[in-house]
């Protein structure tokens, strides 16, 4: 446990009450309640300030795991056969920076997410504010029948922004949100704008691979189909043997990848 939280670069409280109060400054608030949320965030701390902003703060060490992270998908990316695409970030404030251009640029096309604040230094830290969704549940908080009703509108979402030329990074059950009985995507990351195509085809994948434990690689593939054409599909089966060695996604990439030749030998 003490490795675990060397890695994720655990604030001192100090620190923490210090960014609370600056939040409650910049946005006119005397009286502060601040809530800790069970979350496993490895690249930040995350807390809520009166129950309407959600606080990200990042540290020198966040900012190095996020290098040593962006690495390994890196070399992962070249073991599927594609050039790296993910961009490092010089330091805690340029990660809450990127975090919150990427968040306004999908909110800019109509995607949902929590409303972009602002992003600021404190202390050496990185601190991002967005909007807090309250009573929201994450992917693997629905139901299998509330997943695959909600798995045409996550396919409609990623593919208005690539559409864009946007790519979210790091897509996964903990990143997709349902709240008000809306779907949200959060925590997009860094992706270099000069590699479009491999970002979006891992953003399928990892979409695929999201949604297969709960409602099978056919309906999975299905859904994908309503919003992108096989040869895209295709180019996303490249990336699934690198998102199922990830400790975040747990899927049967043969029965994702079987799904999908299968679409591709009916449509040949």
């Amino acid at each position: 446990m003490a490795f675990r939280r060397l890695l994720k670069g655990q604030v001192e409280w100090d620190l923490l009450e210090g960014v609370a109060r600056e939040v409650g400054r910049r946005y006119g608030q005397s009286d502060l309640r601040v809530e800790f949320l069970d979350a496993d965030n490895w690249l930040s701390t995350p807390f809520v300030v009166n129950g309407r902003w959600f606080v990200k703060v990042m540290t020198d060490q966040h900012s190095l795991l996020h290098a040593v992270l962006t690495t390994g998908r890196n070399l992962g990316a070249f073991s599927s056969g594609r050039e790296g695409f993910f961009e490092h970030v010089a330091d805690p404030l340029e990660m809450a920076e990127r975090e919150l251009e990427a968040t306004r640029k999908m909110r800019d096309i109509g995607l949902h997410v929590p409303e972009p604040v602002e992003a600021f230094a404190h202390e050496g830290l990185g601190v991002l504010v967005v909007e807090y969704l309250p009573e929201f549940r994450t992917l693997s908080d629905l139901t299998p029948d509330e997943v695959g009703r909600y798995a045409p509108d996550l396919f409609s979402a990623l593919a208005r922004m690539h559409a864009a030329g946007l790519a979210h990074g790091d897509l996964r059950a903990e990143n997709v949100l349902v709240a008000r009985d809306t779907l949200y995507l959060i925590d997009a990351t860094s992706v270099r704008a000069d590699a479009a195509d491999q970002a979006r085809a891992y953003d399928l994948a990892c979409a695929m691979a999201a949604l297969e434990p709960r409602i099978g690689p056919r309906r999975v593939v299905a859904a994908a189909s309503e919003h992108y054409p096989i040869t895209d599909l295709l180019a996303a089966e490249d990336f699934l043997d690198f998102v199922n060695i990830r400790p975040d996604h747990d899927f049967d990439a043969a029965s994702v990848k079987g799904e999908i030749e299968k679409n591709a030998t009916a449509g040949a």
